[in-house]
């Protein structure tokens, strides 16, 4: 199982000292299935159309299997998700990853980390409602994310 870490960044998208909070009643079993990624936190538009896809293992196990643009870079995961607490997860080797936001039924999320390295929202689809990614970039923003930074794919 090979992990990719994040592309290394001259300052991070949020303040690593900033309070941030993921939703602790997110079950990590509604990862499962295909997401789009159609916005994340670069300096400059660099890549986009990036893929995440969730399934289980023979195990039963979830695992995971990525490649979407942080901080203006392709970058891959691969592996199983670990639960690390509440709405918190780490895949294969890589930092942990926080659902900050998912939408009620189970179409968009907003996932962040402490460290401010990166943030992205993914879809079911590359196709998201305006609605839906106001509801993400206010998350976003409230959890100390520079919306400035903030590209749509």
């Amino acid at each position: 199982m090979a992990s990719c870490a994040s592309a290394p960044i001259d300052q991070p998208f949020r303040p690593p000292d900033g309070a941030i909070y993921s939703n602790a009643s997110f079950d990590l079993s509604r990862l499962q299935g295909s997401w789009q990624q159609v916005a994340s936190f670069a300096d400059e538009a660099g890549c986009s159309g990036g893929v995440v896809t969730f399934t289980k293992d023979a195990s039963g196990r979830l695992v995971g299997d990525a490649r979407l643009c942080v901080g203006g870079q392709m970058q891959g995961w691969s592996g199983p998700v670990t639960p690390v607490g509440p709405g918190r997860f780490t895949f294969g080797a890589g930092a942990p990853w926080w659902v900050l936001w998912d939408d009620a039924d189970n179409r968009t999320l907003a996932i962040g980390t402490p460290s401010g390295a990166f943030g992205f929202v993914l879809n079911r689809g590359a196709d998201i409602p305006s609605d839906r990614i106001v509801a993400a970039r206010e998350i976003l923003d409230f959890n100390g994310y520079d919306l400035s930074r903030l590209r749509r794919d």
